[in-house]
């Protein structure tokens, strides 16, 4: 392979022993061409980079000009020989990060010839040894010189390779633990990394003076809104505390999180701070619209066409309560809700809530109408998990599969306990929902007839390497009851839809009546399902899947169903949308089912 001579060695050039004025000519008549004005005709370039590997080779292709700019329909050949003088150098830089300083780069640039239409630009990599820590001045001083939140030696040390990001990575962190500490003044008065090229080693120099320690002092608020005393308990730390900054970006982040308001500015009035080095914090906030309104519409294969419009009060009197109101509209259920929470010791996460609900619906195997009001405690506990306490007067009126109408007038207790946990809360790659309820009532005491029932819900997202995603779910309730007959018709359990057993229809399966054949739910159910998702290109991905189980009850028959399917998957900013094709293994006679949906996995 032979390089691509500069014009100027054109120009000279010469056969050893003859001068071959022709062969000169035709040099200087090209190297001419290259500076006149041409038509623009996109030159066709591949680029080779050997040698390296990994983080090095990427960061070299990054400052690599010549391999950025080998698509661009606008490069020229002049512009292709500056790029090739340049890239050794490009290439030195790039890797000098990586401790490499003694860098050896053998470059070629082949010319089209011989039938080839492309130009071929090629860089063989000898890094060379790394470069080593050779010794490391590391120092703290100041009044904070003790301060056991300080290394005691700096994360990099003699025979280290000298890595440059993890030089920046140990004096960021250095410098967030003065922050953290409090020492507000802290400086760097030396920071330096000195690479001998003789000695081939390096030198690492790093003096910080933490100056004195400061701490917080009394919340203060301006605004018009909320009282004081509310505004208070989002506060987290006491006067004395050490000032550590992200205490008051957790501050701020609270009290815009809650949407009372939309600016909140936090102010250290240092300069007001006394002896005991306590700075006042000062509070500015501006008040939130109060009212919010959203119009959704949408589309899901169980309840078909949906339209849904909701209501938020954001604030209401002086103690942070709110108000929101939903109306969800579908072909097979309908419901009109309101929802009035009062914040209580975490304003942030707990509270008591009260709420009315209209709810009815229509599905393949039960019809009615449930009329609802709950009262409820809500608070979130150590390891993230939210229980919830409450008692419901619940009034239904139903009808199941044709046979059978009755109506259900009592007082249901219920508790549950939930935790998500996810790496992206709506494409999620990891993680988990678990939700488990308890809820049951008393008949001459609370209600008309007797029942206990709970249920265990799990999903679970794992990633395996990159693109590949395994989802798995299952779901198990039991009731304890007299008989099926007992329980109202929205408590008893039915299989069957989006995300229950696809390839059947919305509450399709459960036990029937062996005299009638209708579908009149049952007291048990145990469902489960296992995916495998694979991403094709961009927010593309495809999946197979596997659902199984159905409700049950000792009363009645009903059988083990199955399904398999495959699906699309797109991801969006709101959730993946899901379109699936089932086959109802156990279906008779057994068929297809197209499913479609959209929203968060978990």
């Amino acid at each position: 392979m032979r390089r691509f001579p500069s014009c100027s060695r054109l120009a000279r050039g010469r056969v050893q022993g003859q001068y071959v004025g022709q062969h000169i000519a035709r040099r200087v008549v090209l190297c001419s061409l290259l500076w006149l004005p041409l038509p623009a005709v996109a030159l066709s370039l591949t680029v080779t980079v050997e040698g390296v590997e990994g983080q090095e080779h990427k960061n070299v292709l990054a400052l690599l000009g010549i391999y950025q700019e080998q698509k661009d329909k606008a490069l020229t050949v002049p512009r292709l020989l500056a790029l090739h003088r340049r890239a050794p150098e490009q290439i030195r830089n790039a890797l000098a990060p990586f401790g490499l300083y003694r860098v050896r780069v053998q470059d070629s640039l082949e010319q089209p010839q011989g039938g080839r239409e492309r130009w071929v630009a090629t860089y063989r990599i000898d890094p060379g040894p790394p470069v080593k820590v050779a010794r490391v001045d590391y120092r703290i001083t100041g009044p904070g010189a003790d301060n056991p939140a300080f290394p005691k030696q700096f994360p990099m040390q003699p025979g280290d390779v000298l890595l440059h990001v993890d030089y920046e990575h140990a004096k960021g962190e250095i410098t967030a633990i003065a922050s953290e500490q409090g020492y507000l003044d802290a400086e760097l008065v030396r920071h330096i990394v000195l690479v001998d090229p003789v000695a081939y080693d390096a030198q690492i120099e790093f003096h910080l003076e933490t100056g004195p320690r400061w701490y917080l002092g009394p919340v203060s608020f301006r605004q018009d809104l909320l009282s004081d005393d509310y505004l208070r308990k989002f506060v987290s730390f006491e006067p004395g505390d050490v000032y550590d900054p992200d205490v008051l970006l957790a501050l701020q982040g609270k009290l815009i999180g809650m949407e009372y308001f939309k600016n909140v500015e936090i102010r250290p009035l240092k300069d007001r701070a006394g002896p005991d080095r306590q700075v006042p914090i000062h509070v500015v906030a501006e008040r939130n619209k109060a009212n919010k309104y959203r119009v959704g519409v949408g589309f899901a294969t169980d309840i078909g066409p949906r339209f849904s419009l909701d209501y938020r009060r954001r604030y209401i009197g002086r103690r942070g309560h709110r108000l929101k109101a939903e109306i969800e509209v579908a072909p097979v259920t309908q419901s009109l809700l309101a929802e009035y929470r009062i914040p209580f010791r975490n304003p942030v996460a707990d509270y008591v809530l009260i709420r009315p609900e209209v709810y009815a619906y229509d599905t393949a195997s039960r019809q009615g109408t449930l009329l609802k009001l709950a009262a409820a405690q809500s608070i979130l506990m150590r390891g993230g998990w939210r229980r919830n306490l409450g008692v419901d007067f619940r009034y239904e009126d139903y009808e199941v599969s044709d046979d059978e109408a009755n109506s259900f007038t009592g007082v249901v207790p219920h508790a549950s306990w939930s935790k998500v946990v996810a790496d992206d809360p709506i494409n999620t790659k990891n993680g988990y929902r678990l939700r488990f309820l308890v809820q049951g009532t008393a008949r001459n005491i609370l209600s008309e007839t007797s029942y206990l029932s709970g249920i265990a819900g799990i999903k679970w997202i794992r990633s395996l390497g990159s693109g590949n995603r395994f989802i798995t779910r299952t779901e198990l309730g039991v009731t304890w009851a007299a008989r099926v007959e007992d329980i109202p018709a929205s408590q008893r359990f039915f299989a069957g839809g989006d995300t229950s057993i696809r390839g059947f229809g919305l509450d399709a399966l459960g036990p029937r009546n062996p005299d009638t054949g209708k579908l009149v739910g049952g007291r048990y159910l145990a469902v489960g399902s296992l995916e495998y998702n694979r991403q094709i290109r961009g927010p593309w991905g495809a999946a197979v899947f596997t659902d199984f189980g159905n409700a049950f009850d000792p009363t009645y028959e009903s059988d083990w169903e199955q399904s398999l399917g495959a699906g699309l998957r797109f991801a969006t900013p709101i959730g993946p949308i899901r379109l699936d094709l089932a086959y109802a293994l156990t279906k008779e006679p057994a068929g297809f089912r197209l499913h479609l949906g959209l929203g968060p996995d978990l």
